[in-house]
């Protein structure tokens, strides 16, 4: 289970890193569904040998053993980030404000 505290960072262009397993996964949140309830989730993007993944994680969900914010967004005015999708990592941190 997540923390209250995590829960409240994670919103849409806050650079996060989520250790599921071995392997820690890092990216920027683009979503986040459904606020608190059972259903809750959110995405995760990343690029990878220039080749980008998303993954959807369940909030309520015990395969997370730790999350950490790395960064928080400073002017993302969307609840909804899918716009990245199309743009290359320099353009996102000029839009988001953030590192990549």
């Amino acid at each position: 289970m997540i923390k209250e505290e995590i829960l409240k960072q994670i919103k849409p262009g806050a650079k996060i890193k989520i250790f599921e397993g071995t392997t820690p996964f890092e990216g920027v949140v683009i979503s986040r569904k459904h606020g608190k309830e059972a259903g809750a989730t959110f995405t995760v993007r990343r690029v990878v040998a220039s080749v980008g993944v998303e993954k959807t994680f369940p909030i309520n969900t015990p395969g997370i053993s730790k999350i950490e914010i790395i960064s928080s967004p400073k002017k993302v005015h969307r609840s909804k980030l899918y716009f990245v999708r199309g743009l290359p990592a320099k353009k996102i941190r000029q839009k988001l404000g953030v590192s990549l």
